[in-house]
């Protein structure tokens, strides 16, 4: 699959394999979604075992790279229902770059749109992309992050942050 290479900007620059991406560790646009349920409380799954990076750690209810041509939040819906097994109201919270080096020598270094939404109902995750899955109050959740970095994503862990930025100057 083809990534989206991107300037600091978002502006698409090229194209490129998703693993050669991530083996040069070069800029490319992803979304990441957070799903919270009426209580408050976020979706967090466990990547399945298999995952080319970042198998078996906790994250954020859902994550990928949209493909060329395709768009953002079009591509966000249609990787929700895939990964996570259901479809849900998104809203466009906030866009952050980061980058992270992998102990395999991939590095994700994204331009990351954060999409949010609510969702109560049935969870039937795709057993090849999830692992395990949860809800969890953000109080709980960063207490396990202090006390067990090594079991989340380093991903989810910058961007958490982020959203409780977010979420406070949306008050």
């Amino acid at each position: 699959m083809d990534v989206i290479l991107v300037d600091e900007q978002d502006n698409p620059i090229g194209t490129m394999g998703k693993m050669e991406v991530h083996e040069k560790a070069l800029l490319h646009r992803a979304f990441s979604i957070f799903i919270f349920n009426d209580k408050g409380e976020l979706l967090l799954q466990k990547r399945a075992p298999a995952k080319y990076h970042s198998g078996g750690l906790w994250t954020n209810t859902c994550c990928s790279h949209p493909k060329p041509g395709e768009d953002t939040a079009t591509a966000a819906h249609k990787r929700l229902q895939e990964e996570m097994g259901f479809s849900t109201p998104l809203n466009k919270a906030f866009t952050f770059l980061y980058k992270a080096p992998f102990e395999n020598g991939l590095t994700e270094h994204e331009y990351d749109h954060v999409f949010t939404g609510i969702f109560n109902g049935l969870i039937k995750p795709d057993p090849d992309e999830v692992s395990d899955y949860c809800y969890l109050s953000l109080e709980k959740l960063k207490a396990n992050i202090q006390s067990r970095p090594d079991h989340f994503t380093e991903w989810f862990k910058i961007a958490l942050p982020e959203l409780e930025a977010y979420m406070k100057a949306c008050d």
